[in-house]
């Protein structure tokens, strides 16, 4: 069934081409569906389209099939193009011809349209929790291990003193960077285009304000082609918010195999978070961090692939847009797979304690030491030059008693300040 179809047939090639896979794909929009017509079938009773007895008819129906989708049970066939035709089929075999009326004043473009913003409100929503997880996480083991000093490097030289309470707080820190992103998205998602139908409205007198409030929508897009020219913005938006968080996890990820490595030996984690080589009995892999490292990346790849197939699109719908939701549905579901992942790992981490006096770290505190000397009266430059000199001719000795006191530093990490940063 098509709710297109006018009695000629389409040549099966073609139609294999253009449906791909997005039976499939629709199964994550299908509750969506249901809830939209639900509240579309409400508004038509109120507006009197349809009776309150067809109104009735179709809840029931629609009952059902939402039933089956929670089952898994409810399936798209090969007959049908999408869950939208599924979803009318189904309730005309169950009601007649009420079922049909379930189309009046909508079209397939904002029928899809409201079923992804509701999926990506909800996506959106188990994303942000799952960051809020992590994030409590790292905030826990930053005040475990707030006294266990870290060297610090840049460029991948040894640098300055650091801490495994300030590299825990640091990712903790940026996740809450990543959630004013993910909440920005959830405003751009969270306005109802449903009524703008095939991009330029209706004859019908509906009533958008009632299915906005009926669908739990903060506001209604209002304008009808605007409403339609979000299709490609909302996900182009949401695979910039998906990409901060996949951002930080990567680079998270990459610390952790690098600080696993016998070269840092700053970290370990369990045997049975670990995996071995076939040949190398010694071997202890972080695979799980390489993969979410490998698969963060991939998700930040989506950003890209939004961008190229939304560039110049004129105004009005194309079907271009269909390739949109295969990557945008996956990436959502890998990412709250990654969060997961990540912060049952973590948990497990073990934290080694390490010998900065080794020769290796000598130099970790020159510029403590530059500092004091300025404190004691010298200019910045002549204190810098003095150790410096004494690194130069080997006589420098570190003085590893100071101690940093401002907000954010390794003695004064600030984590209540941070804890209260993530947004309620």
């Amino acid at each position: 069934m098509k709710l297109w179809d006018k009695g000629i047939a389409i040549d099966k090639k073609m139609e294999q081409f253009t449906v791909g896979n997005d039976r499939e794909i629709d199964l994550h929009i299908a509750p969506y569906d249901v809830i939209a017509s639900r509240a579309h079938a409400r508004m038509l009773a109120k507006i009197n389209i349809i009776s309150s007895e067809e109104l009735k008819q179709l809840e029931s129906g629609l009952d059902v099939i939402a039933l089956q989708i929670e089952e898994g049970t409810f399936i798209i066939d090969d007959q049908f193009e999408d869950v939208h035709s599924k979803i009318e089929h189904e309730l005309t075999l169950q009601l007649g011809e009420v079922g049909k009326k379930i189309h009046t004043a909508r079209s397939r473009n904002d029928q899809v349209l409201v079923a992804l913003q509701l999926y990506y409100k909800e996506a959106l929503g188990q994303t942000r929790t799952s960051v809020k997880t992590l994030f409590d996480t790292l905030l826990d083991l930053a005040e475990s291990h707030k006294d266990q000093l870290l060297p610090g490097y840049t460029h991948l030289q040894v640098a300055m003193p650091s801490s495994f309470g300030l590299w825990f707080s640091s990712y903790a820190e940026l996740l809450v960077d990543d959630v004013y992103v993910l909440d920005a998205t959830m405003r751009i998602v969270d306005q109802n285009p449903l009524g703008s139908a095939a991009g330029y409205g209706s004859s019908f007198p509906i009533d958008r304000e009632f299915t906005t409030q009926e669908m739990g929508f903060a506001t209604l897009k209002y304008n009808v082609v605007a409403a339609q020219l979000t299709r490609g913005k909302n996900e182009r938006s949401i695979a910039a918010s998906l990409s901060n968080v996949a951002n930080t996890l990567s680079r998270f990820a990459m610390d952790i195999c690098l600080y696993m490595s016998q070269n840092f030996g700053f970290i370990s984690f369990p045997d049975e978070l670990t995996t071995g080589s076939s040949i190398m009995p010694h071997k202890k892999n972080p695979d799980v961090f390489e993969l979410i490292r490998g698969k963060c990346n991939k998700i930040q790849a989506l950003q890209t692939e939004m961008l190229l197939i939304t560039n110049n699109l004129p105004s009005g719908y194309h079907r271009d847009f269909q390739l949109l939701k295969e990557n945008v549905i996956a990436s959502f579901i890998e990412l709250n797979d990654i969060l997961e992942i990540f912060n049952y790992s973590i948990k497990k981490i073990i934290v080694k304690e390490i010998d900065l006096n080794d020769e290796k770290y000598q130099y970790l505190f020159t510029v403590d030491n530059i500092n004091n000397l300025v404190v004691d009266g010298a200019s910045f430059r002549e204190a810098y030059k003095t150790i410096g000199e004494q690194v130069e001719n080997g006589t420098y000795v570190p003085d590893t008693s100071k101690h940093h006191t401002h907000i954010g530093s390794i003695h004064n990490l600030g984590l209540d300040q941070i804890r209260n940063k993530f947004p309620d």
